[in-house]
């Protein structure tokens, strides 16, 4: 008993443990490749690139436990890893719900968002599945692990673009936000080419004053202060709309009595300050809805729980860690923004109704452009939104030191060089190209159903050993319907921009 004793303590992240911690560790030796790859001395990369020998992951001459799983000591608490993935997941997507709300209906967008926030568990739960099976903790390498290199780089490329299309989508917020929070507080009629009116200088002093030290920490478990700040602002987002909820009648009347409260309004979209009849709206809720923008707004609550590419990255630094220890933090962060997302959805739709428009505070702005709260929400949702940004871009660079340094030990200069060059071009894509949002939406339509759907559920397939877990066990037919399912959501979601561009095209073909 002795023997199995101490491979059942040993579980593959490399912690000590005690039996029993962590039952969906398999009680057996290590697959037959690792047994191989442990007798000739193979090294893992940590995702960082650098590297830990073998004999990290297996008990050393004398019997002892390992320490650590990487080259460094996990430092970062429980309740940090909740603040930095629930930041990671917590986007400026919350701004839209409400939108996706008036648009299914109370019942069909709380069955919506409860199916995505399941998916998007069971997803963690395969990711994390993986990652214990084969003592590997960065999604490239699992990539490697299942299908060789061509797996490591089309995960490596997938978080890669789905990253720097989340980057460039919050720093456009920053770009055409912040000139109006600042035009609004400052009361200015009109503008006649003040620096910090402009988008463009913003967005950079932006990037180079906040978002650029944060991004140089050498590790992500640092962030973890700036994520619960940022979860608090979004937190007071949520509050200040349901305060409004009891503060703005149904229906309302907009506010266009001046250039300012125009020039405001002129970038909510719809309304365009339009007092619209009090008879064409009705101050009702729908439990139920089905009409042209329903299927829109299934890939935006599919996507709203978009994390993944920084679970692992947060594993890894996450202090004595254990598979079950992570999916506990997984879910509840999932569950926390969950809970937000649908207050926000339902108290934003129960202010608004059918006028609620995609972008929540624009409706705002067309009650009162000078509403001083409604101001301060901006001023926060631009915080938690600069904030997020450094997180996000941690796993690019992971990516990028997996695809190309390999191998290679922490280098300060390397480190600095990439995050300098990835701020540096995302920049430059904000700025010289305003009409780039239907590329967003290819990547995101191809990236994310992979990095949330297909890709977990692949590696899951090809790393559990078929002897623990046949092709035709149950564990296995759910993970091939799950990325069936992926597919099926990238297909979808790629038919929708094909259709609004075939649709845009039309339409600007008829105005000329």
């Amino acid at each position: 008993m002795e023997p199995a004793q101490s491979e059942m303590s040993i579980l593959s992240n490399g912690k000590g443990h005690d039996i029993g911690e962590d039952m969906s560790i398999p009680m057996k030796s290590l697959p037959e490749e690792d047994q191989v790859c442990a007798m000739n001395n193979c090294r893992f990369d940590d995702g960082e690139g650098n590297v830990a020998e073998s004999e990290e992951f297996l008990p050393n001459s004398e019997g002892k436990k390992p320490s650590r799983f990487t080259d460094f000591e996990g430092k970062t608490s429980f309740g940090m890893s909740v603040f930095n993935l629930g930041n990671a997941i917590m986007g400026s997507g919350i701004l839209g719900l409400a939108y996706a709300m008036a648009n299914t209906g109370i019942i069909l967008f709380l069955f919506l968002l409860t199916a995505v926030a399941a998916l998007s568990s069971y997803s963690i739960h395969l990711l994390l599945k993986s990652s214990g099976i084969v003592g590997i903790r960065a999604y490239e390498q699992l990539g490697l692990r299942a299908f060789g290199m061509p797996g490591k780089m089309a995960a490596g490329l997938a978080i890669t673009l789905q990253n720097i299309g989340a980057m460039s989508s919050y720093l456009y917020i920053v770009k055409s936000e912040l000139p109006l929070v600042i035009q609004a507080f400052l009361k200015v009629d009109t503008i006649s080419g003040e620096w910090y009116l402009n988008g463009n200088y913003l967005v950079v002093l932006v990037s180079a004053s906040i978002i650029l030290p944060l991004a140089l920490m050498k590790q992500l478990g640092y962030l973890g202060y700036t994520s619960g700040f940022s979860l608090s602002c979004m937190v007071f987002f949520l509050i200040a709309v349901i305060f409004k909820k009891f503060q703005i009648p149904c229906p309302f009347e907009a506010f266009s009595h001046n250039s300012t409260a125009a020039i405001l309004n002129s970038s909510a979209g719809y309304h365009n300050g339009h007092v619209v009849a009090e008879d064409e709206f009705d101050c009702s809720p729908q439990m139920f809805t089905l009409n042209s923008q329903t299927a829109y707004t299934i890939p935006i609550l599919a996507f709203a729980f978009v994390c993944h590419p920084e679970v692992l990255p947060i594993y890894t630094e996450l202090r004595n860690p254990t598979k079950r220890k992570m999916q506990h933090v997984s879910n509840i962060s999932i569950m926390i923004m969950y809970i937000m997302y649908f207050l926000a959805a339902l108290f934003g739709y129960l202010t608004f109704y059918g006028r609620v428009e995609p972008e929540l505070l624009h409706t705002y702005s067309q009650i009162d452009p000078y509403d001083t709260l409604i101001l301060c929400v901006r001023v926060a949702v631009l915080t938690a939104v600069t904030l997020t940004v450094p997180i996000v871009l941690f796993p690019i660079r992971r990516a990028i030191q997996q695809m190309l340094f390999t191998n290679k030990p922490f280098s300060w200069l390397r480190h600095i060089a990439i995050a300098l060059i990835l701020l540096t071009f995302i920049n430059i894509l904000v700025i010289f190209a305003p009409n780039i949002l239907g590329i967003f939406g290819i990547i995101g339509a191809t990236s994310a159903p992979c990095l949330i759907f297909i890709f977990p559920a692949v590696f899951y397939i090809r790393i559990m050993p078929k002897d623990e877990e046949p092709m035709r066990s149950t564990p296995k037919i759910l993970a091939a319907c799950f990325a069936g399912l992926g597919v099926l959501f990238m297909i979808m979601s790629l038919s929708f921009i094909i259709i609004d561009w075939t649709m845009g095209s039309a339409h600007s073909g008829s105005g000329h």
